[in-house]
């Protein structure tokens, strides 16, 4: 059995995805005929039959949606594939690092630093985004994520623990739970949060987050509480209060990468922020002691 061509898998999937040939020549900007032909053609390549055809449109068969759900992993992967090629052949070519605004937990600097010593070493872009982080890495737009655990999909992708912390509940100093030595989630059941990128809220009203900035300043209003990683609190403003959240489950900062990564400069930047991990952890492992 043959190996289908890229172009049959965008062929095909435009067609699986609009159950229509017309609409699915015109989305492709060719005309049917061509494209009902290359699609009988991937047919008797895979000895299988992909979809049945109808007065109405199309439907797929069991094969057909199959070959649809890896039609889609294999192109979302070839086109990561060329953005990550093209960004390597750049005249100055650099390691491309998405990160939340905040959501280091302080050891970004001192990776930075510590990358900057190995060999192998580019310059590296930073890119803040307080959501699809991932998606980026996967897309190939960035090199690297600095994410957390369960938070993100990790689908695709390599990761190192690097740094586990408790949850702080971030309020104004007025808020009626600013003085508390800690909190439950069930007492922020009637408390105004976040409203993140990509994630559906009940407050459609509000602003999506989009830097820490942003952040901190609403909740200083009043419009907001947030709870957060317990490292924030080194950068909290004079007018914000930190109680710990008994119940809330430590998240867990990592480093994210595309799985079969080989960039030499990706591979000393792993080593690096590791390295740095490790040296933060048994610091803070001493002071509790």
């Amino acid at each position: 059995m043959e190996t289908p061509e890229v172009r049959e898998l965008v062929y095909f999937t435009a067609v699986a995805e609009e159950l229509h040939f017309g609409r699915a020549a015109a989305r492709l900007g060719m005309t049917q005929p061509p494209l009902s032909r290359a699609i009988q053609q991937l047919e008797r390549r895979l000895g299988v039959l992909l979809m049945e055809r109808g007065p109405r449109g199309v439907t797929l068969t069991e094969a057909g949606a199959v070959l649809l759900r890896e039609s889609r992993t294999v192109l979302d992967a070839t086109a990561a594939t060329v953005r990550r090629v093209t960004r390597a052949g750049r005249d100055d070519p650099r390691l491309v690092l998405v990160v939340k605004p905040g959501g280091d937990g302080g050891l970004l600097p001192a990776i930075l630093d510590a990358y900057q010593d190995e060999p192998s070493a580019l310059p590296v872009e930073l890119v803040w985004s307080f959501g699809e982080r991932e998606i980026l890495v996967r897309q190939g737009s960035a090199d690297a994520a600095l994410l957390h655990r369960p938070h993100h999909d990790l689908g695709g992708l390599d990761a190192q623990d690097l740094l586990t912390e408790s949850q702080l509940l971030v309020v104004p100093r007025s808020h009626r739970l600013a003085g508390r030595d800690s909190v439950l989630l069930s007492d922020l059941a009637e408390e105004p949060l976040p409203r993140w990128p990509g994630v559906a809220g009940d407050r459609p009203h509000e602003p999506e987050i989009h830097d820490l900035g942003q952040l901190l300043h609403l909740i200083a209003l009043g419009r907001m509480v947030a709870v957060l990683p317990s490292s924030i609190r080194n950068q909290l403003r004079d007018d914000l209060a930190a109680v710990p959240v008994e119940d809330a489950e430590p998240t867990t900062l990592i480093l994210a990468w595309p799985s079969h990564a080989t960039s030499p400069a990706l591979t000393a930047f792993i080593r690096a922020t590791t390295a740095v991990a490790a040296r933060s952890t048994r610091r803070s492992e001493l002071e509790r002691a």
